[in-house]
């Protein structure tokens, strides 16, 4: 049982360690003999790019730390940022082992379909020849190698972009130069040939780096590429009310090129003095260099498709996920009037998007709609529903966009549709001061027959059709009026700059989300005190606010039974004797992103489930505005309990943790059937085509009877009376 003097580090790791240990169950997905192997390098890709954004940010902000805030420590294990950065550091190094193995055992793969990624000294002499030779007309031109001594500075080197790094010698004299990747040419290189047969232009260009420096020997080559901290302060710098929000930001990006490096990739191990001189001129440490021979930047993958036949192609993917239209064609008409009757939810990607995308379109077509409102966090470049709320703007709607324009990695795209919003008549603010706004929630005000009614819509991801297809969220749709007048109050405080409103049936952070969790999680811990149970459901994607872990560990230590669907972060650890033996984790990695947030309170008939756009980490619960909505509908509520419990049953992609902090991928044995709890959910919403299918199909067949019948006793009337009847019986008996 806990008490006061409990010291519940023994039940947390640090943030940044089991964030590595995330990104490796990504990584180990590429293992998979079963998957596609086009998909598997698809993960080989992802890895690398999660990789790179943990570095830009994450490894970021500790070294700024490091550097100015030595008592900087992390809550949850004493760490100081050094400390973290050494450890950081130490895991990442067999990561890079565990990817290039990787890549190398698909790429092989790949050759059996004939696909050939090669490196120039696998070509014949006459391809060389002919390489040799583009090199020179169509490359070289491009290029701009320069040396480094004191006439010509080291340059700045921008983030992530591919250099080619030398040790250049002429008689006794040696001499460091680089050469930057030109961004005009395509890093695809196709050879003449059978097959798909391809080289990439930084091995081009690193092989024959001695035709660029001309008069100097190269003795020494490597591609490298440098990392940058891009942990921007967004509001350090902004200093009056006068200054324009959108240029301000347009500004501060156009400093992350320039930020401090945080890590150096380099392909091959280079000698000491090569390594020396490039961790002096960008104040790295030798620790902070990853060596590899796989490709630095995996971008290219994404452009294979253009290289590669359609038949082979599709025979190296998944079968294309096409969301399926579960909502009926006659009430997806009138999206409105559907919702009134009952609440609607919908689980992306199983399900489309578009009775969403559908509803805010007819708001801007109805003339009972008054205003619509809605927080955007990061939506489609070509977004259809950014378009629908302009169209209702030039209909004479009112409009009010919170645009959260430090939506990391994606304030280009926000600041332009900003901006497209504001020509258009929409009013757009930009969130609140010193707090990201990442609720996911709209608001349709209507007036018909003298009466205000609220139509909301709430979700667990963002606005952005393209994610919806690739990414597993909850969707609510709801006319319930007690949900509306908070969420009509949610808008009203955001214009105001309120943090501190007050609500019945939402959770809104920072005011109240936490605490609202906590009670609940104290409920729970009663009824097991009781002899009556007490059970917790939680599905997100990070655990790392510490009053809530010790809250958990509480509850577990007096029987409460915890279950955390967790796909990422996860500071708490499970199987802590005394803390945390009542809490099981599981980790789902699969073909689509596990994004959803749930919370589940009980297990009964009486059981309470919420739907959030947070993650249960100090960010959302303390330094964001973010919501959390009741299911109050039972079939919903059942809907979502059954998909939590299939969830927790997949033994083919869920990992679970354990009281080291490891991760054991789940098998099925021989006796059991495999379960793809995603898989499970993608073909149910298939199979509901179907039967929407049958259902519409018996409709029209009744429809017509019904059409046949009325015209039958029609004709009796008619011939029996010699007149015909008037127009409006018979629209009165088609109808009956």
């Amino acid at each position: 049982m806990a008490t006061e003097d409990t010291n519940y580090m023994e039940c947390m790791q640090n943030r940044e360690l089991s964030w590595l240990k995330f990104n490796e169950r990504v990584l180990l997905e590429a293992d998979r003999v079963e998957s596609p192997l086009l998909e598997r390098l698809k993960f080989i890709s992802i890895f690398t790019t999660n990789l790179d954004e943990f570095f830009m940010i994450r490894v970021g902000s500790l070294t700024d730390s490091a550097l100015f805030d030595e008592k900087y420590f992390d809550n949850k294990t004493g760490q100081t940022a050094k400390a973290q950065l050494k450890a950081i550091f130490r895991a990442t190094g067999p990561l890079y082992e565990v990817r290039e193995k990787t890549f190398s055992s698909v790429m092989d793969g790949l050759k059996n379909h004939d696909i050939h990624l090669l490196k120039m000294q696998d070509l014949g002499p006459e391809e060389l020849e002919a390489q040799r030779e583009y090199f020179a007309y169509n490359v070289m031109p491009l290029l701009s190698p320069q040396i480094i001594d004191q006439k010509h500075p080291f340059p700045h080197l921008s983030n992530k972009r591919l250099h080619i790094a030398v040790t250049l010698r002429k008689k006794k004299d040696s001499v460091f130069g680089l050469i930057a990747m030109p961004s005009e040419l395509e890093r695809i290189v196709l050879l003449t040939g059978p097959g798909c047969r391809f080289v990439l232009l930084e091995d081009m260009i690193h092989y024959f780096a001695d035709l660029a420096f001309g008069i100097y020997e190269v003795a020494e080559k490597h591609i490298i590429a440098v990392t940058r901290n891009a942990d921007l302060n967004m509001e350090d710098d902004l200093l009056d009310e006068g200054v324009d929000y959108r240029l301000y930001m347009k500004d501060m990006l156009k400093k992350r090129q320039r930020l401090s490096p945080v890590r150096l990739e380099m392909s091959g191990t280079s000698s000491k003095e090569f390594l020396k001189f490039f961790c002096e001129k960008l104040a790295l440490d030798p620790s902070q260099v990853f060596y590899t021979s796989a490709p630095l930047d995996l971008s290219f993958c994404l452009s294979m498709r253009q290289i590669i036949d359609s038949d082979t192609y599709s025979r190296l993917i998944w079968p294309a996920h096409v969301p399926a239209e579960t909502m009926p064609a006659d009430k997806k008409k009138n999206m409105i009037r559907t919702v009134y009757s009952g609440d609607v939810l919908l689980s992306y990607p199983y399900e489309s998007m578009s009775p969403t995308s559908e509803l805010i379109r007819q708001a801007a077509e109805d003339p009972f709609v008054l205003s619509v409102k809605i927080t955007l966090y990061r939506i489609d470049r070509h977004s259809k529903l950014a378009e629908y709320l302009i169209r209702a703007a030039e209909n004479g709607k009112e409009i009010l966009v919170i645009m959260e324009l430090r939506a990391r990695f994606d304030e280009d795209n926000n600041i332009e549709w900003a901006h497209r919003l504001e020509q258009a008549g929409c009013r757009v603010i930009y969130g609140m001061v010193g707090y990201k706004v990442h609720s996911k929630i709209c608001l349709i005000t209507r007036k018909e027959f003298g009466k205000i009614q609220y139509v909301t819509q709430i979700c667990t991801g963002n606005y952005n059709e393209i994610t919806a297809r690739l990414y597993t969220d909850l969707s609510l749709l709801t006319a319930n009026q007690d949900i509306g007048r908070d969420a009509a109050a949610f808008f009203t405080n955001m214009m105001l700059g309120n943090l501190e409103g007050i609500y019945k049936e939402l959770w809104v952070a920072p005011s109240s989300y936490k605490n609202n969790f906590i009670r609940m999680a104290e409920e729970e811990k009663r009824k097991a005190a009781e002899g009556s149970g007490g059970s917790i459901i939680i599905k997100c994607n990070s655990l790392t606010d510490k009053e809530i872990i010790e809250c958990l560990a509480e509850a577990s230590a007096a029987g409460v039974k915890i279950t955390i669907l967790l796909r990422g972060i996860c500071c708490l650890i499970p199987g802590i004797q005394g803390l945390t033996e009542n809490i099981s984790i599981i980790s789902i990695v699969g073909r689509f992103l596990e994004h959803s947030r749930v919370f589940c309170f009980g297990s009964g008939p009486d059981k309470k489930i919420y739907i959030s756009s947070a993650d249960l980490m100090t960010r959302n619960t303390q330094r964001r505005v973010e919501t959390a909505c009741p299911i109050l509908d039972p079939s919903a509520r059942d809907a979502i309990y059954r998909m939590l419990n299939t969830s927790l049953s997949d033994n083919t992609h869920a990992w679970d943790q354990h009281p080291d902090g490891t991760y054991t991928l789940r098998t099925p044995s021989e006796r059991d059937e495999g379960i793809d709890s995603q898989e499970v959910f993608r073909q149910e919403a298939q199979d509901s085509i179907a039967g929407a299918d049958r259902a519409d199909r018996a409709n029209r067949i009744a429809r017509t009877d019904r059409t046949d019948r009325a015209d039958r006793m029609m004709d009796a009337y008619e011939e029996r009376s010699g007149t015909g009847l008037p127009g409006f019986f018979k629209s009165f008996f088609r109808r009956r």
